[in-house]
């Protein structure tokens, strides 16, 4: 993700500094780098000479931070991708606050961790903020902006600016687990991983019901590819944030037994050639691996698309009546961040709106926590 941002910056034109404990890993993130800028740059209308010019070009505005002081002592704008781990997170930014300019903005790209805890370790809290880009971050379009509640509008100015000259759409969240797409998308995973897990329907059903439905990918799909302990540690860290901030609802969000055996495992997906399917060692093409068999379904997958759409609705309208984002955001944020075709809120008004919606929640309660809405509004 780090190197992903770095080429942003660089194909805007930016000075960029990298920093990591591990050398091999600013080594990795070098070569990631200029294959990224060789993609992109074979898609410009551009001959052969022009091509390694510009790659030359952006390269050579890329250097080697040797230590956090140094960095933090020269950078105009910091942005950090390391490892969602809270206590990393606060000593960076400690570390980083203490060697920055004052008007330096020091955004996280955190996914699920709370912005204000990361800032509470600065003495500067009012610079800090979250920017929170989706991977591949070169061509994800979407950037959830979060400020927490005493970060500057300054800071939040400038980093919105910043974003949006590298061509990226900002879409503002306020500071609660999981911001938009990560807590708004959880049901697209965690009630798959249910209907799974009650032997209601195979994988390759849930994922094909999704397909037909429109998405790019199922949920079983998506999580081998990004990585089922990725996920796995989303799913934990907004159920931890969700049960810190005394959501009555967090059971939701608790992560999948399934998720935790496979992790155990070593099951990751395809990083490792196995997860919810196998991976041919030479193709790479997946082969059905865990799921009920056929004969024991009890769902079609039009019951399974839309169920997993009401989930997610449901979740929806929870962030949209805690002020999370507007129903706008929301939609825009789950079409770009998360490949949905229509947004949950657009998709809850071709039913007949939200009245709809909660008529058809309340008859599915007993499914679980996912399909409780409070009827309480802020």
């Amino acid at each position: 993700m780090g190197a992903g941002i770095a080429q942003l910056a660089l194909e805007a034109g930016h000075e960029v500094v990298l920093h990591d404990v591990d050398e091999a890993a600013i080594a990795a993130g070098r070569d990631r780098i200029q294959v990224g800028l060789g993609r992109r740059a074979a898609k410009l209308d551009l001959d052969a000479d022009s091509i390694d010019d510009w790659i030359d070009g952006r390269l050579a505005r890329l250097r080697d931070g040797h230590s956090l002081d140094a960095v933090g002592a020269e950078a105009d704008f910091v942005i950090e991708a390391a490892l969602e781990d809270l206590d990393l997170k606060q000593t960076l930014f400690r570390t980083l606050d203490a060697a920055a300019a004052d008007d330096v903005v020091l955004a996280t790209n955190t996914s699920a961790l709370s912005v204000a805890a990361i800032a509470s370790a600065t003495a500067h809290p009012e610079r800090v903020l979250g920017l929170h880009f989706f991977n591949p971050a070169p061509v994800m379009r979407l950037v959830e902006l979060v400020p927490h509640k005493g970060t500057a509008r300054i800071a939040i100015d400038q980093a919105a600016r910043l974003v949006t000259s590298w061509d990226r759409t900002v879409v503002r969240s306020t500071d609660t687990p999981g911001f938009i797409v990560n807590r708004v998308n959880r049901p697209f995973t965690l009630e798959a991983l249910a209907i799974l897990e009650a032997g209601e329907a195979s994988v390759a059903t849930i994922d094909g019901a999704m397909r037909a439905d429109g998405f790019p990918m199922g949920p079983f799909e998506l999580m081998d590819l990004v990585g089922i302990d990725v996920n796995l540690a989303a799913a934990r860290g907004i159920f931890d944030g969700a049960v810190a901030v005394q959501d009555p609802l967090a059971d939701r969000f608790r992560p999948s037994p399934t998720q935790e055996r496979l992790v155990d495992e070593g099951s990751l997906g395809r990083k490792s050639g196995e997860g919810f399917y196998r991976y041919d060692a030479t193709t790479g093409r997946p082969a059905p691996h865990l799921g009920a068999d056929d004969a024991s379904e009890r769902i079609t997958g039009p019951e399974v698309a839309e169920r997993l759409r009401l989930a997610i609705a449901a979740e929806a309208y929870r962030a949209l009546d805690e002020g999370v984002a507007t129903a706008g955001e929301i939609d825009l944020a789950m079409r770009l961040g998360a490949g949905h075709p229509i947004g949950p809120i657009e998709w809850a008004e071709t039913l007949g709106g939200r009245e709809a919606v909660e008529t058809r929640l309340a008859a599915m309660e007993s499914l679980g926590p996912r399909f409780h809405l409070r009827r309480s509004r802020v």
